[in-house]
């Protein structure tokens, strides 16, 4: 499979870049800065430089062709304010949603947060009630499409080694964490499956088997 993943240099997208290109699949990243393409490269994936604050739906769409499915990994980042929560988190996504339309990329895996999809608590950081409603706010475009979308929310990320089990369901999941190998694994099991296709799933650690826990999805 040939799938583009937007915010190819992310952390969770070069793991899941290393685990496509080892099976043999055609992982293309998409990148912002020309001094990230030799990371993409060592996983094994192509790197393509497009901006998804300053692209176009035409342009975007022109890196989508002939591609199998497309994972929206982007995101502002810890360090910048609530303008790029929406720009990125928020825009970036509808921008490839369109792109992935107009290219006819039905299979769409959107990288949400868990504490998407309700408000944010009146009085808490503005940065984070930017972050939670740019990504409902996304959640809720992606829903509104006809394409084969899976949502995921992950809990808490971490850099610890994945364990290959995890907790994946329909909302509401406690909150937990999830090490971002894990996540990028469960995006690669839910590429070969139409049972995730218009689900919402959240993700933390647990005890079962990430290939059982995405087969149980169509039980």
């Amino acid at each position: 499979m040939r799938i583009v993943i937007a915010g190819g240099h992310g952390k969770i997208a070069l793991r899941l870049e290393r685990l496509l290109a080892g099976r043999g699949d055609e992982p293309v990243g998409l990148i912002r800065r020309p001094e990230h393409e030799p990371d993409i490269r060592v996983t094994g994936a192509r790197a393509v430089l497009c901006d998804l604050e300053q692209a176009s739906v035409e342009e975007v769409a022109a890196h989508l062709d002939g591609a199998d499915a497309v994972v929206f990994a982007a995101g502002a980042g810890p360090n910048s304010g609530a303008a790029r929560k929406v720009t990125v988190d928020r825009g970036a996504s509808v921008l490839l949603a369109d792109a992935a339309e107009r290219a006819g990329v039905r299979r769409f895996v959107q990288i949400s947060s868990m504490g998407a999809g309700k408000p944010p608590e009146p009085g808490g950081d503005e940065v984070w009630a930017a972050y939670i409603t740019a990504k409902t706010e996304a959640e809720d475009d992606l829903r509104g499409r006809d394409l084969d979308w899976t949502i995921l929310r992950p809990g808490a990320l971490t850099d610890a080694p994945g364990t290959a089990l995890v907790t994946l369901s329909d909302p509401p999941v406690p909150p937990g964490q999830v090490p971002r190998d894990d996540v990028a694994a469960v995006i690669t099991a839910l590429l070969d499956t139409s049972a995730g296709h218009h689900r919402t799933l959240e993700l933390i650690s647990g005890d079962i088997p990430i290939e059982t826990a995405v087969r149980s999805l169509g039980s």
